[in-house]
C-alpha cells in the first residue's frame, strides 16, 4: 500500500474505475448493470479487511457495512453517522470502459488525454485547470467520463477507512458505510434502501464538485408524463372527426412559461422542461421534469400541470388526456431543523479547521442524499474535488480528492469529540 495520502487515493481510485459501472436508464432491474455488482463484490471484501463488521448486500447490490466505535470507556455518546456514494458512472453516449490518464505535477497548458486521437483539454475552455498548477492531475483518455462523480468519493470513503484502521489511537463512534447503484438514472439505489440497516441520526454524500462545495440545498424534484389519444378517419372524412394527439401535445406545451425552462433559469429558480415527446396519428406522449427548491413553488408547477390537461380535455373533448405524476426527490434543506443542524454545522466547522475555503451552493440537481433526507435522516453532501461531471472533461485534481478525504477525517473528528 502506498505511504502518503494522496497516493492511497489514486491507488483506490485506479482500482475501482478499472471496473466498468456505467448505468443504463433503459434497464428494468437494479442494479441496471453487471459491473455494479462485481464492484459491489469487491467493496465488501476491501472494507472487511479494514475493520467493517455486519456487511450485508441486497437484491438491488446495496452493500452496507458497519465499523463499531472506538472510544474510551468514560468518553460521551457520539452520535451514530453514515456515509452514501453511488457505484455507477453516468451515460454520456461515450464509451462505458474508463481509461484514466495521470498528468504529474501539471504546470499549465492544455491536456493531451489520447496523443493518437488529438483529444485534448483545452485551458481556453476550462481555464480552471490553471488554479491546479504543481498538482497531479487525473483525466480520462477523451474516449470517456472520468468517474470521479462518483469513484473518488468510494476511494475517499474506503482510504479514510484504512486510515482508521492503521492508526488505533484515533477514537470514533459507530460508522455506517453503504455503497449504492444506479444514482445516474435516479437516484435508484438510495430508493431502494432497507432504511432499517442504515441506523443513523444523520450521513454524508460526498458527490459533487470542486474543492470546498458543500450542499444543504438541492431541487425538489418530479416527473410527468401526459399521454394523449386522439381520433383517427382517413382524410375523405376527417373534417370534424380527425383529433390530432400531436396537435394537442403542442397546444399544451405552448401553455407553459418559455423563461421557466433549464435554459432561462439559474440559481434556486425553477422550472418546467419538455424532455421528451413521441406522437402518431393516434397517440402522443410528453414527458416533463418538474423542478424547484422552494416546495411550495414546487407542488404550484404540478398543480398547474393539472389545470393545463383540464384546459385541453375541454379544449379536445373527444381526447383521451391522462397526465401522471411522481416525485424523485426533495430537498435536503427541508429535512434540515434546528435540532439535527449539527450535521451542517460541522461541514462547515471541518472546512475551517482545514482551512479550505466553503463553497455553500444551492444544487440545481440532487444527490442521494436528497431521497435519504425524506426518511429522516438528514444526509449533506460536500465535494470530491474533481470538475467538470458528466463531460469527457471531467479532472481529478489529486490535492482538492486529497483534501476531501482529510474532511471525511476532520467530521469523524468533531463528531466524536461533540
Amino acid at each position: 500500500m502506498k505511504d502518503n495520502l494522496q497516493d492511497r487515493l489514486l491507488y483506490r481510485f485506479l482500482r475501482y474505475a478499472a471496473i466498468t459501472t456505467q448505468s443504463k436508464r433503459e434497464s428494468e432491474i437494479i442494479p441496471s448493470t453487471p459491473g455494479q455488482w462485481e464492484l459491489a463484490r469487491l467493496l465488501m471484501k476491501d472494507i472487511a479487511e479494514l475493520g467493517v463488521t455486519d456487511i450485508t448486500i441486497d437484491e438491488h447490490a446495496v452493500v452496507i457495512g458497519r465499523l463499531p466505535a472506538r472510544l474510551p470507556d468514560d468518553h460521551a455518546p457520539v452520535p451514530t453517522v453514515g456515509w452514501v456514494t453511488h457505484m455507477d458512472t453516468v451515460d454520456v453516449g461515450m464509451s462505458p470502459d474508463i481509461h484514466p490518464v495521470i498528468i504529474r505535477n501539471y504546470q499549465g497548458g492544455d491536456i493531451c488525454q489520447n496523443k493518437e486521437k488529438q483529444i485534448f483539454i483545452s485551458v481556453q475552455e476550462h481555464p480552471e485547470l490553471l488554479k491546479y498548477i504543481g498538482q497531479d492531475i487525473v483525466v480520462s483518455d477523451g474516449t470517456s467520463v472520468l468517474g470521479a462523480d462518483d469513484k473518488a468519493a468510494v476511494a475517499n470513503i474506503v482510504t479514510a477507512l484504512e486510515v482508521l484502521a492503521e492508526n488505533p489511537d484515533i477514537p470514533h463512534g459507530e460508522i455506517y458505510v453503504c455503497f449504492v447503484p444506479d444514482e445516474e438514472i435516479g437516484l435508484c439505489g438510495a430508493k431502494s434502501m432497507d432504511m432499517s440497516r442504515f441506523p443513523v441520526e444523520f450521513a454524508y454524500t460526498i458527490d459533487c464538485c470542486e474543492q470546498g462545495e458543500l450542499v444543504y440545498q438541492t431541487f425538489n424534484a418530479g416527473n410527468a408524463k401526459l399521454y394523449i389519444t386522439g381520433v383517427t378517419a382517413h382524410p375523405m372524412s376527417s373534417k370534424n372527426n380527425t383529433v390530432n394527439p400531436i396537435l394537442i401535445a403542442h397546444d399544451f406545451m405552448n401553455l407553459l412559461d418559455r423563461g421557466e425552462t433549464p435554459e432561462y433559469t439559474e440559481k434556486t429558480e425553477g422550472y418546467i422542461w419538455v424532455t421528451g415527446i413521441e406522437g402518431n396519428q393516434l397517440n402522443a406522449v410528453l414527458d416533463l421534469n418538474i423542478r424547484d427548491h422552494d416546495r411550495e413553488k414546487y407542488l404550484a408547477k404540478k398543480e398547474y400541470l393539472k389545470a393545463c390537461t383540464e384546459m385541453m380535455k375541454l379544449r379536445h373533448p373527444k381526447a383521451k388526456l391522462t397526465l401522471e405524476m411522481a416525485d424523485d426527490y426533495s430537498n435536503i434543506k427541508d429535512a434540515i431543523t434546528p435540532e439535527n443542524r449539527k450535521c451542517v454545522d460541522y461541514l462547515f466547522q471541518a472546512m475551517k479547521e482545514l482551512n479550505i475555503v466553503p463553497l455553500d451552493i444551492a444544487m440545481r440537481g440532487g444527490t442521494d442524499g436528497s431521497y435519504i433526507s425524506t426518511k429522516g435522516i438528514p444526509t449533506p453532501n460536500y465535494f470530491t474535488g474533481a470538475h467538470n461531471f458528466h463531460s469527457r472533461c471531467e479532472f481529478m485534481p489529486m490535492g482538492a480528492v486529497e483534501n476531501s478525504c482529510r474532511t471525511t477525517l476532520k467530521l469523524i473528528e468533531l463528531i466524536t469529540n461533540g
